[in-house]
């Protein structure tokens, strides 16, 4: 019989089976199975041959599921020991109509540049477009954004509008262009001295929708573990504006991960305050 035709055993080519039942196996090529010990169990002891469940040392912990904030409001998502972290989400800040020609001219007329930092002594490029308007520099990541007075006066315009709506009054702007899904900005917190303590701090979308990620920093006996720490995500779309004030920037971290799936530009203006006589405001 050409095997081929042979029945396929667990990707095995064997005899049919009437002829495996009438052929037993050969005394040297029988085997003596071992007796079947029982399986190492977690958490337990045996007493008199049985099984105990002994309560683990330390409490079993579960990673909490991330939440989801995309609804108008106000929200205070942390109280502790510095204070309340709260964020203000206005979705639809800027209307789509409004916000598509914001797009085209920011992404052509804002003098764009592409950053290096270097991390365990290697140097390479942000994964994003930025540039930085304000009267003083600022300084975040050991990278220095030099002062430039010269704002986009689209720039200028929806600091203004933001204030009006807001109260918050920013002197600087950080502009991040997220080309594609390959941009983005890892976990960080806006907490530089230059930016005074507990800063209120307004991010405006335009463009395609991203998510912004939060998660709360770990309290100390975690020792750094961000395994089991509250989680939140943020879906910005095109016009959408967030607001960041009280603890946040001292009590959790952000960022705005890569995609998967492919995603057209995003433009964000972080805007901020600076304060130039540092020592006054640590």
């Amino acid at each position: 019989m050409d095997k081929r035709s042979r029945p396929r055993v667990q990707g095995g080519w064997a005899t049919p089976a009437t002829n495996n039942k009438s052929r037993p196996p050969a005394a040297s090529q029988q085997v003596t199975k071992a007796p079947i010990s029982a399986p190492k169990q977690n958490n337990a002891e045996t007493q008199d041959g049985k099984f105990v469940y002994v309560d683990p040392e330390k409490p079993l912990r579960r990673a909490p599921d991330v939440k989801v904030i995309n609804v108008a409001g106000d929200y205070e998502i942390s109280t502790g020991p510095t204070g309340v972290s709260s964020l203000r989400l206005f979705p639809g800040f800027v209307e789509r109509a409004e916000a598509d020609w914001m797009f085209e001219q920011l992404a052509a007329e804002i003098p764009w540049g592409q950053r290096t930092y270097t991390k365990h002594g290697v140097t390479s490029l942000e994964p994003r477009l930025t540039c930085w308007y304000g009267d003083h520099p600022y300084t975040y990541s050991r990278l220095t954004m030099e002062a430039n007075p010269h704002w986009h006066p689209l720039v200028t315009m929806l600091r203004d509008r933001i204030a009006e709506v807001t109260g918050v009054q920013c002197n600087s702007v950080l502009a991040n262009w997220y080309r594609n899904e390959h941009d983005s900005v890892d976990w960080h917190c806006d907490d530089e001295p230059d930016l005074g303590p507990q800063p209120s701090i307004a991010s405006l979308s335009l463009g395609e929708m991203r998510s912004f990620e939060l998660r709360k920093k770990p309290p100390p006996e975690d020792e750094g573990d961000f395994t089991y720490v509250e989680r939140l995500r943020v879906p910005l779309g095109h016009g959408d504006l967030i607001l960041m004030f009280g603890a946040l920037q001292d009590d959790w971290q952000h960022r705005v991960p890569k995609e998967y799936h492919s995603r057209a530009g995003r433009i964000n203006l972080t805007y901020r305050t600076i304060y130039p006589n540092k020592t006054a405001h640590t």
